[in-house]
């Protein structure tokens, strides 16, 4: 379904041929002499400032990272504060403790200007060596262990000069890496609005699954009620007990309340501790391998809980290679590239959303089926 806000509108300058001389956008930025002074601010001293925080705040571990010494890096930071005025950073002695409210907001700006010269980097890149770089996706357990490693082994086939780097974490610790721009992809299930500078492209949907020991009562129930749930310790994930669609508001809608044993981020501890026969595991159904997990009895729980759609996304003004739309189109066929290209052009989620609501998606990743 086409999405008419997400396309870029036609004029005169589009028959002529664009150029930055006749877009007023770009043009109002020279006008009163904004940029005619010599501004001493430097892209490197932005980098710095961007590690710094990237780092939690340790100078050591950024300089590590950026191959710098520490002096370096502290002296370029006390130039840029003396530049603008006031201080980024709040100090106990040497150490830096936290962002100052004026500091965060340089920040946001630095990141951004950063970015663009990394894509304009990227532009030169491309043209030069399509077929090389690097990409890191910050994601879940459940991607990272059970969807991502047959697309990444494809992926590489394809492209082995590109580097690939996979950061697992919780929701939350994903869109802190996506806030500092550490990642180039994130891949997640719900928490939209952790990522609100994120463009989100569905990939596919999945249902929770009820996972006993062999020999268990449940085992011998073929089509559970929340009731027969709520009669046993349940241990399931974390984040399923908040969110629109958790395990929680399915048991409240029933007037029922869940007995949560153990709660863990990742699907092999749940599935290690209903072995034990701490409880009745409850888990997303791309989690479960009938080889590795025999002992278990896996049963359908579509009934019972709302089915989930996990996405990838990335920043709304990041340049995307031309090998990270091959990464997308692996991780879900329907991200071709013009789809994702007029996404990209969209600004605002509920117009991403408005783009795909006619598109069927997979119940599954297409490579694992």
């Amino acid at each position: 379904m086409p999405c008419g806000l997400c396309e870029r509108p036609r004029g005169a300058d589009d028959a002529a041929g664009w150029s930055p001389l006749r877009d007023h956008r770009a043009t109002d930025l020279l006008k009163g002499g904004r940029y005619t002074a010599v501004v001493p601010m430097k892209l490197q001293q932005l980098r710095y400032l961007a590690a710094v925080v990237q780092s939690d705040l340790n100078i050591t571990a950024a300089a590590v990272k950026l191959r710098a010494t520490q002096s370096a890096i502290s002296k370029q930071l006390k130039l840029l504060e003396e530049e603008l005025g006031f201080d980024v950073f709040a100090r106990s002695g040497r150490m830096l403790t936290r962002v100052t409210l004026p500091g965060e907001r340089v920040i946001r700006h630095a990141l951004k200007m950063l970015r663009e010269a990394e894509n304009i980097h990227g532009l030169s890149e491309d043209l030069r060596e399509g077929d090389r770089g690097s990409l890191s996706i910050g994601t879940t357990h459940t991607q990272a262990r059970y969807v991502l490693p047959r697309i990444i082994q494809k992926f590489r086939s394809s492209y082995p000069n590109v580097q690939f780097h996979l950061h697992q974490g919780t929701s939350e610790q994903i869109a802190e890496m996506a806030e500092v721009d550490g990642i180039d992809f994130a891949m997640a299930t719900g928490s939209h609005e952790l990522f609100s500078k994120y463009v989100l492209l569905p990939c596919y949907q999945w249902n929770q699954r009820i996972i006993v020991a062999a020999g268990h009562p449940l085992a011998q129930v073929g089509q559970p009620t929340l009731a027969d749930l709520a009669a046993y310790p349940i241990v399931t994930y974390v984040f399923s007990f908040n969110g629109k669609s958790s395990l929680h508001q399915a048991f409240a809608h029933a007037g029922l309340t869940a007995k949560v044993a153990l709660t863990a981020r990742d699907a092999d501890v749940i599935k290690t501790y209903v072995r034990l026969g701490l409880g009745v595991g409850i888990v997303a159904d791309v989690a479960l391998d009938p080889k590795q997990d025999r002992g278990l009895v896996s049963i359908d729980a579509a009934h019972l809980f709302p089915v989930h759609t996990t996405w990838i996304g990335f920043a709304r003004d990041r340049l995307l290679r031309g090998y990270m739309y091959a990464l997308l189109a692996l991780v879900a066929p329907h991200l071709e590239r013009d789809v994702v290209d007029r996404a990209a052009r969209c600004s605002a989620q509920s117009e991403v959303d408005s783009l795909f609501a006619d598109t069927t998606l997979p119940r599954l990743p297409e490579i694992l089926l």
